[in-house]
Formats: structure tokens, C-alpha cells, sequence
């Protein structure tokens, strides 16, 4: 695909005298019309001419230059059509040679992208609801390490906060009750919600919580610390389970009370800058310069306890002096973007200049039918019971259509947690998702095992003519001419890739997967791979060994699997 893009802005830019970076060419709405299209609005403009009669007369002078394509005018629009030999012999060879490569580049090379993801509390379930920012954060990474950047990605856990002080009292006073060593996750569950149940009838549970977090956040090393510790370490130990399973790692597990040493140096910065004042006893940074109405950072509290934008602020401080980054990336509900525009505002009004480099990687909330999950009151899907349900459902329909398959087990865990992850990208990530079982479990249509599927199919069929010795002839590309759509599509995959990683938007990928599963799947259903003329078949097999790359290329980036037996 590039090297035809290459050939018709260089071909433009000499008949036109215009820098070739500033030829747009562009794909038709109708494909009828052609594969590529070049408007030439903006050339006319330049040279004071009538957009139609530009694009007649360039037309002319390029029939000569561009043998390999046909050109046509249409109004203001050149259209170009590639030889369908040329295009299949190009597109095939350039993934066939690339490999698992096709789509990647150095384009990042010594540019750092930090990216802070999935970030779960201590001591609370991993629901549904952290699904999102987990994977798409990890596809966000798998996409800028391909394209050459250097990646980071951290889980900044949520370690810290008034809420420990709910736990600490809860624990000391309803933790003999509970299987805290057996089943952690479950236990800490019950004493938050039993917590909440209980303050409004006990008003001096509240105090005990609130005593409780003034010493955990003194640096007393006692009872309370040692509370917060242990429980920090079965939820890390329960947390690590869920990511082996989603196939995510992370540069860095740090949470917020890593930052509690670095608080006052924070506080003094923002302080020596002279941005900070007092209201009513507390620390704040006024934001109205900023932004006409937007309320004022709060930096420490009347208590002179901290706050979560405080931790934050030390932490984008040690990030940028560590790693001088070209991007950090916060990916998170789109619930806190007034914390991050609040963030930004207040790097903004210290002058920084790396401020426009912290971008909010935002996504909508996912919802259960009854309303917005929430914890303290026990409304809540376990994320490891989803992707339990989805494996067993995989594993049901996987020995009802292929019972003999070799490591079923491993195939049904790979298709189940690949179905959960590719439902939730397959989406625009700022949209809300209503979480429904059916649909989650559903493995039919635009969904992850159909992607997965299509790979396994192509699969089969180069193992099919591997052991027949089909395919070992120099192909007659011509054979594929009837394969325009899905040589396009292949072509355009680099494209695609760059474009998800730019808009931090993995829904790009998946959508373009489905629709190369389409076209394929379509093609395959009317022409015969296997059997046929030698040279026939020899290009053909070239064909669905590079959709299959593609496909487990695009799989890989998600974070799928891409099975070659389902």
C-alpha cells in the first residue's frame, strides 16, 4: 500500500511542483470508482485554476508516468486504479516478508510513552468495571511499543485514602468473622459493604476510621500499618491471578502511599511558585485563570491530611524527572476527568511545558442493567467470574463443534478471555457499555472468536497444502485479481495501526478485523483455494498466509491469542 501512495504523490508532486508531503491522497467513498483518490481542491487554489479542469489536464500528464495504474477524472477528484497483478504481488510479498513485523516501525525510536493503567483499590474486588482500563491500557502499550516507542506502563494502585481507615476499623472490629487468609478478596468485599451498612447507626465507628487514618498517614509503624500492609499484600497476590489471565505485565506496581514521603516537597513546590492560597484553613490552587468556573485543586486538607490530586501531582513530578516523557497517558474513566483537567491546570499555572504531553486517555463507564456498580453497597460483577463463565461457555461449544481438539483447555481460556477482552474494545472506548451477560458470552458475529476463528480457518488451510505440497510453484498473482478488497484492506493495516496508537483508540484495530474477517471469509465462500492450477493456487495460499498474519498480528496487539486450531 505505501509504495503505491509513495508513487502517486511523488508522480503529482513533479507534475505540479508541490512538495510531496502536501499531495493528499485519499481512499473513494465508492470503491467503484477506484482504489486511491487524490482531490485536487487545494492544487487548483495554488496554480489559480478550475478544480475539474486541473484535475483533466494533471490526469493527462500522469497517464504516461504511473504505468502500472489506470487514472480518471471525476470533477475535481483523480481517481487511480492498480493493475490487480501489481497490487496482489506488492501487498502479498511485503507482509509475506515482514512476518509478524508487517505494520510495525521505528517511527517512536528514543520516545518514551508512560502509561498509567488499570490502577484497582486495595482491598476491593476486581470487577467488570476495572476491565476497561486495564485492557485498554495494555493495548494502548502493545501499540506504541510496535510502532518503536519505549513503553512504561504502570499501575498505580490505590493504596492509600480515608478508606482505610473504614477497613482498619472494620477489621478490628468484624475481621474474626470473615476467611481474610482464604478467600481475601471475598472477606475485604464483606467488611467494606458491612461498613457502610453500619455507620449510620453507629456514629462512633466513623471517629474510629477517622483515628485510624490520622495515624496510618502519621508514619507510625503499629497496629494500623501493620493492618494496611497485610491487606495490601493479599490484594496485590489476587490482583496478579486476574492479569496472568488477560496476558497483562506492567513496568511498575506502585501505589499512592509511595508517595507520602514525597508530599511536602510537592506541596512546596506549588508553594515556592506562589500559585497556592488558604480558604477556610485548607491549601488550594485557584483554577479560574485556567478555566472560567472550575472549582480549586484542594492540595491539604483543614486536617492537614492529603488528598488524591497531591499524590498525583508527586507522582506526574517524579515521572516527567524520570523519564522525560513524549507522552503519559492516564488511562481512566472518563468519571475523573475533572480531577485531570484540574491536574493539567494546576501544571499549566507552574509554567511547565511539558503539560500538553499529560493527556487523559478517558473512557465510558461500564454499567450493570440496575445501574452504576458500586462496591459499598455489593453491586458488583467479579472479573475473574466473568472470564470463568466465558471459558466455560467457550469450552462447551468448542467440544460440541471439535471434540478431538488437542489442549482444549488451553483453546477454550484462550477464545473465553479473548471474548471478553475483544467485547470490551471492540467499542469507541468514550462510549458506555451496559455490561450484559448474554451479550459478554455470545460468540457469534462481530465478536473475538469470530476473529479467532478466521485465523484458525486460514490455518487449516495452509496445513491442508503444506501436506499435500500444494503452493510450492511461483504463484500467478493474477489469480487473486478477484481479491481487490481484501489486498486493499491488508494494504491499509500500517495505517490502521498508527491510528490507534495516535487517538489511543484500540477500537480501531478491532474494527478493522472484523471487517478484513468479512471481506475474507466473503472472497473464500466463492473461490477455490486448494486444487485448482498450480500457479492459481500457489497465489492464493500467498493470500490467506498473509490475512492470517495480519490477523494474528491485530489479535496480538489486542491481546488475544490467535489459535491456530478452534
Amino acid at each position: 500500500m505505501q509504495y503505491f501512495l509513495d508513487r502517486i504523490r511523488i508522480a503529482v508532486a513533479e507534475a505540479t511542483r508541490t512538495p510531496p508531503d502536501q499531495i493528499r491522497v485519499e481512499q473513494p467513498r465508492d470503491a467503484s470508482k477506484g482504489d486511491f483518490a487524490v482531490p485536487c481542491f487545494v492544487l487548483a487554489k495554488a496554480a489559480n485554476a478550475n478544480p475539474a479542469q486541473f484535475a483533466a489536464e494533471l490526469a493527462t500528464k500522469l497517464a504516461g508516468d504511473l504505468i502500472e495504474m489506470e487514472v480518471a477524472v471525476a470533477g475535481p477528484f483523480l481517481n487511480f486504479r492498480v493493475e490487480r497483478g501489481e497490487l496482489a504481488k506488492r501487498t502479498i510479498e511485503s507482509i509475506l516478508d515482514a512476518g509478524l513485523s508487517f505494520g510495525s516501525s521505528e517511527e517512536g525510536r528514543t520516545k518514551r510513552i508512560v502509561i498509567d493503567m488499570s490502577s484497582p483499590n486495595i482491598a476491593k474486588p476486581m470487577s467488570v468495571g476495572h476491565l476497561r482500563s486495564t485492557v485498554i491500557g495494555a493495548a494502548v502499550k502493545r501499540l506504541h511499543k510496535f510502532l518503536g516507542f519505549e513503553t512504561f506502563g504502570i499501575n498505580h494502585i490505590g493504596d492509600w485514602g480515608s478508606q482505610f481507615g473504614k477497613l482498619v476499623a472494620a477489621v478490628r472490629r468484624w475481621g474474626g468473622g470473615v476467611d481474610l487468609e482464604n478467600d481475601p478478596i471475598k472477606a475485604l468485599l464483606d467488611l467494606y459493604v458491612r461498613y457502610h451498612e453500619e455507620e449510620g447507626k453507629d456514629p462512633s465507628l466513623d471517629e474510629e476510621a477517622r483515628a485510624a487514618f490520622r495515624e496510618l498517614e502519621s508514619g507510625v509503624d503499629g497496629e494500623v500499618r501493620a493492618i494496611w500492609r497485610r491487606l495490601t499484600e493479599l490484594s496485590l497476590a489476587e490482583f496478579e491471578k486476574i492479569y496472568a489471565r488477560l496476558g497483562v505485565e506492567f513496568d511498575l506496581v506502585r501505589g499512592e502511599a509511595y508517595y507520602e514521603t514525597h508530599l511536602d516537597a510537592t506541596v512546596q513546590r506549588i508553594v515556592d511558585a506562589g500559585i497556592t492560597e488558604e480558604s477556610q484553613g485548607a491549601l488550594i490552587v485557584d483554577l479560574e485563570s485556567i478555566k472560567k468556573g472550575m472549582p480549586p485543586c484542594l492540595l491539604r486538607k483543614t486536617d492537614g491530611t492529603t488528598l488524591y490530586a497531591t499524590r498525583d501531582l508527586a507522582a506526574v513530578f517524579e515521572r516527567w524527572e524520570l523519564h522525560h516523557f513524549e507522552r503519559c497517558l492516564y488511562v481512566v474513566g472518563m468519571d475523573q476527568r475533572l480531577h485531570f483537567q484540574q491536574l493539567k491546570a494546576v501544571l499549566k499555572r507552574l509554567e511547565l511545558f511539558w503539560e500538553p504531553r499529560v493527556v487523559h486517555v478517558d473512557f465510558g463507564m461500564l454499567r450493570l442493567p440496575e445501574g452504576k456498580m458500586s462496591t459499598r453497597k455489593g453491586r458488583v460483577v467479579f472479573l475473574d467470574d466473568v472470564l470463568d463463565r466465558a471459558v466455560q461457555e467457550a469450552r462447551r461449544i468448542i467440544v460440541e463443534k471439535n471434540p478431538g481438539l488437542a489442549d482444549l483447555d488451553r483453546v477454550a481460556e484462550q477464545v473465553g478471555v479473548g471474548a471478553v477482552v475483544f467485547n470490551d474494545l471492540k467499542r469507541e472506548r468514550v462510549k458506555d457499555i451496559e455490561f450484559v451477560w448474554e451479550e459478554v458470552l455470545s460468540f457469534e458475529g462481530e465478536t473475538g472468536p469470530y476473529v479467532q476463528y478466521t485465523h484458525a480457518r486460514l490455518s487449516s488451510i495452509l496445513r491442508k497444502a503444506k501436506e499435500s505440497g500444494e503452493g510450492a510453484v511461483p504463484p500467478d498473482w493474477g489469480a487473486v485479481g478477484d481479491a481487490a478488497s481484501v489486498l486493499l484492506s491488508l494494504g491499509r493495516f500500517p495505517q490502521v495501526v498508527r491510528s490507534a496508537a495516535e487517538h489511543a483508540e484500540p477500537s480501531e484495530v478491532t474494527q478493522y478485523l472484523l471487517g478484513l474477517c468479512r471481506e475474507t471469509n466473503s472472497w473464500y465462500a466463492s473461490t477455490r483455494v486448494l486444487g485448482e492450477a498450480p500457479p492459481a493456487t500457489a497465489a492464493r495460499l500467498a493470500l490467506v498466509a498473509a490475512i492470517q498474519t495480519v490477523l494474528a498480528t491485530g489479535l496480538g496487539l489486542l491481546g488475544l491469542a490467535a489459535p491456530a486450531e478452534m
